[in-house]
Order: C-alpha cells, then sequence, then structure tokens
C-alpha cells in the first residue's frame, strides 16, 4: 500500500518520537542508576578503611586468612548487600566469604582502586569478583603496618549479589509501572500533538495537491483560481509552501491564459483558411471557366471575344498568384524568417514615390491622394523595403474602399521634442470600418455586407511594423471613414526635406 506524503511524514515522525522516548528513557534510567551508584558509593566511602582499622587487620605483617573470614560473615550479617573481600598488593583476592562457586574472579583491577583512594569523581566502577565481566560500585582501604607500604586491601563491593536479587524482583515493581505508563500517556500526548502539527503545516500543501488535482488548462476552473483567494503578505514571504502555492497560481493562471490564446489562434486560423479558400476558389472558378470556353469554342469565337476571355483569365490568375505571394509572405513574416534591415531614409521621399505608383489607379476611381508633412521632419530609422510595402498596402485598401470623389490622405509628424519618432496616419473618406469588425481587425480577413473590407495585407502590415518595435493602430475619426496610425523611430540624424503638402493627380 503506497502512503501520500504526509502519511509518511507522519509516519517517520511517529519513529522518530518512539526512538526519542525510548532514548530519553534510557538516559533517565542510566542517570538515576549512575546517581543512586553515586550516592551509596559516597555515604559508604569510609566502610572499608573502618574495617582496615580492625586490630587483626591493621597489625598483621600478612593476611591472616581465619580472622578475616570471621570478621567478614560478622559484617554480612549486618549489611547483606555488601560483599567484602581482602587483596594482596597485586590485587590477588586472599580472602572472602562467598558461597562456593559463586567466585569467578581470583584478581581484582587496583587501577580503579587508586583512583578511589587518589579522591577521583565518583561514581567509580571496580570489578566484581563474582562475576566475568560485571563492574560494580566499591570502597577500597590499604592494609600496612605503620611506616610501611601496603601488604594489601580491603575491597569491599557495595552492591552485591542480594542487592542485584532484590532489584531484578523490583522490577516489577509499581513505581516501575508507573514510570513506564507515565512515559507511555507523555508518547501518546507527543502522538496527538504531532498529528495536530502536521495537519496545520501540511494544510496549504494539502490545499495546493487539491487545486492541482483540480488543474484544468483546457478552460476555466470550477472554482476561483488560487490567484483571486490568494494574497501573500510579508509574513508569509518566507513560508516555502505558500510561495510554491502562489507560483503555481501563476503558472497554472498563465497555462491558462496560453491555452486559451492557443484555441483562439486556432479558431483565427480556421476561419483565415475558410476566407482564403473563398478568395481563391472566386477566380480559379471563373480563370478555369473561361480556359474551357476558350479549349471548347476556340474555333466558333472571334478574335475580340476571345481576346477578352484571355484577358479576364490573365486577370483572375493574377489575382490567385498575388493572394498566393500574400500568403507565402505572411508565412515568413509569423515564422521569423524575415529580419528588418534598418537604415536612415526620407519618409517624405517614401510617400512621393508611393504616390506616383498609385497615380493611375487613383484617377481612374476619382479618388484624391493628399500628403500632409511637417515641416523639418528628421529621416527614419527603418527597413526601406518593409516600409515601403506597408504604406503600398495601406493605400491600395483606402483607395479600393473610397468611393470617388473622396479623398486618401497621408500625414506625416514628428513626435517628441526633440524628434524621438515620426507619426504617419493614412485615412480616407470610405465607409468605414463596422464597431463589431474592429476587434478582429488585425487578426484575421474579414467581410463586411458580403464585401471583403480587411484581408492579408493588413496581417502583413501588422507583423512587418511588430518587427520594428511598432503598432498599426485604428483611430477613430469623426463622419465616415478610415483612418490607420503607426510610428517609426527617428534617425540620429536629422533632415529638412519635408514639404509642407504633396498633392496627387487629383490634388
Amino acid at each position: 500500500m503506497k502512503l501520500t506524503l504526509s502519511q509518511r511524514l507522519f509516519a517517520v515522525f511517529c519513529v522518530l518520537l518512539l526512538a526519542c522516548c525510548g532514548a530519553s528513557a534510557w538516559l533517565q534510567i542510566r542517570a538515576s542508576d549512575l546517581r543512586e551508584k553515586e550516592v551509596i558509593q559516597s555515604l559508604s566511602r569510609g566502610l572499608a578503611a573502618h574495617i582496615a582499622r580492625d586490630g587483626a587487620l591493621a597489625d598483621a605483617k600478612d593476611i591472616d586468612a581465619p580472622a578475616v573470614r570471621r570478621l567478614f560473615n560478622q559484617l554480612m550479617v549486618v549489611n547483606p548487600s555488601v560483599e567484602v573481600y581482602l587483596l594482596d598488593d597485586t590485587g590477588h583476592i586472599r580472602a572472602d566469604d562467598a558461597p562456593p562457586g559463586h567466585l569467578k574472579r581470583d584478581r581484582v583491577d587496583l587501577a580503579p582502586v587508586r583512583r578511589f583512594l587518589d579522591g577521583d569523581p565518583l561514581p567509580i566502577p571496580g570489578d566484581d569478583p563474582r562475576s566475568n565481566d560485571a563492574r560494580k560500585v566499591f570502597s577500597a582501604a590499604p592494609l600496612a603496618a605503620p611506616g610501611k607500604a601496603p601488604f594489601g586491601y580491603v575491597y569491599v563491593v557495595l552492591l552485591g549479589e542480594e542487592h542485584d536479587v532484590l532489584a531484578a524482583k523490583a522490577s516489577a515493581s509499581a513505581v516501575l509501572r508507573t514510570t513506564l505508563a507515565s512515559m507511555g500517556l507523555v508518547t501518546l500526548l507527543g502522538l496527538v500533538a504531532g498529528v495536530v502539527a502536521f495537519g496545520l503545516v501540511t494544510r496549504p500543501l494539502r490545499r495546493l495537491t487539491d487545486a492541482m488535482r483540480k488543474f484544468d488548462a483546457r478552460g476555466a476552473p470550477a472554482e476561483p483560481p488560487l490567484s483571486s483567494t490568494l494574497h501573500i503578505d510579508k509574513a508569509d514571504e518566507r513560508d516555502e509552501i505558500v510561495v510554491l502555492e502562489s507560483a503555481f497560481a501563476q503558472m497554472a493562471e498563465r497555462i491558462g491564459e496560453q491555452w486559451r490564446e492557443l484555441g483562439r489562434q486556432d479558431r483565427e486560423r480556421r476561419e483565415m483558411v475558410a476566407n482564403i479558400s473563398h478568395d481563391l476558389r472566386t477566380p480559379l472558378s471563373s480563370l478555369h471557366g473561361y480556359l474551357e470556353t476558350l479549349s471548347l469554342k476556340s474555333d466558333t469565337l472571334a478574335d475580340a471575344e476571345r481576346r477578352r476571355y484571355l484577358s479576364i483569365a490573365l486577370a483572375q490568375s493574377a489575382k490567385v498568384g498575388h493572394l498566393a505571394q500574400s500568403l507565402f509572405e505572411l508565412a515568413k513574416l509569423e515564422h521569423g524568417m524575415v529580419a528588418p534591415e534598418s537604415e536612415p531614409f526620407s519618409l517624405t521621399d517614401l510617400v512621393q514615390d508611393v504616390f506616383e505608383k498609385f497615380e493611375l489607379p487613383a484617377q481612374s476611381r476619382g479618388v484624391q491622394l493628399v500628403a500632409d508633412i511637417a515641416p523639418r521632419l528628421p529621416n527614419v530609422m527603418a527597413d526601406l523595403g518593409m516600409i515601403e510595402r506597408v504604406l503600398t498596402n495601406l493605400l491600395d485598401n483606402a483607395i479600393r474602399h473610397t468611393p470617388a470623389q473622396g479623398t486618401v490622405s497621408v500625414t506625416l509628424a514628428q513626435a517628441g521634442e526633440p524628434a524621438e519618432s515620426v507619426t504617419v496616419t493614412i485615412s480616407d473618406t470610405g465607409s468605414g470600418i463596422p464597431p463589431d469588425m474592429r476587434d478582429a481587425l488585425f487578426q484575421r480577413p474579414f467581410a463586411s455586407g458580403g464585401v471583403h473590407r480587411g484581408g492579408l495585407g493588413l496581417l502583413i502590415v501588422q507583423r512587418m511594423l511588430q518587427l520594428h518595435g511598432s503598432q498599426i493602430r485604428l483611430i477613430d475619426t469623426a463622419g465616415t471613414g478610415t483612418a490607420f496610425r503607426f510610428d517609426l523611430p527617428a534617425a540620429v540624424t536629422q533632415t529638412g526635406n519635408g514639404a509642407p503638402q504633396i498633392r496627387g493627380p487629383h490634388g
């Protein structure tokens, strides 16, 4: 069974708590045992010296084993917990009162004895003769004739076998059970406190987990997003989980926006493909019809009629070619295959050249071309070919949608002092663009009243200006007509070659 992160953390906490409680209990018992031994050894520090002052031992030049055994029997009757031994100067046991078979060692290490006699801090454990490896607190005193070196030692084990038996029986006593019950209660309370603490600590993590489970990038969430309900103040900035929750909320909101943007772009792409397919179908159908007519009736058609059919077919073929070229150019712009090559040039001269290009189309439609150019206009820093294409597309649209006796105007003005950029405004006196079409004007081709008013030309204009760090804008105008505006950065070197007004063939 797999556990959640919170469950794993709680399990680790329980193990650590139990380990800490066990270690604490062991340390407490150990400290209590050491303190008990220290107290016993301190209280009985002079016991061995008192025994050594006995006349039978103090005056002897050697150990009188029978006399020692009688004395030891008397002492152990008075205090059964002590065990008395008589050692020679090498630590070998010379006399004892141990029952037969209880003595496990015949020699005691004298190093603890010397430390005891030197007054080192207690407790000092020494060898237990009745055990192979046990060490117990003791009392010791030297045996020596006056003015002579010690010929032995009185060695008293303060906690003997009788004490061990009583201690083993007391391990199941009510005091020990009470101590263990108290420790169990403390452990239980620690677990309860841990559950509450982990619940409070992991609450933001659980909230974040729920939000991640409910997250759906394809649409709006069923509940308000985290970013709308989560506010991080300075006190929460150091909380890693809260910061992570905020970061996820921002990421989720951003992913949702990108998903919706991708959906919108996909819908626009399908609409654009449908519109372009419609634009291609009409000239292709016309081209196919006239070519088929020329193929089937070439022998019966008059020369004038044949030339008219060919002229119409060529016009439709040119329209298809122009649309295909526009699609290819837009694809290169949108995929970053075209980079502007900026250079300083006179925007006034460029407008004059573009006006000359449209002089005949404007004259044939009865449209007047007007240029209003501010004096001392600076040069601009941009790609000459791209800006020419921008002006060409905008003027072509304006002329085609301006009725006879209308006007198409180009206004050039400098922005900032000193001049930081040049503002270009292209306006006409046509029927204008309906309000419901303006939001999607630079997103896809559109039609109004069965007539296409925006096409690939505006999309190409927008992409080219974006490469220059500029944006084309639709300007509200008083009355009828349409006006577009964009800015171009001014070149470092300024020239004053602007003319106050340039007029077209009808100006």
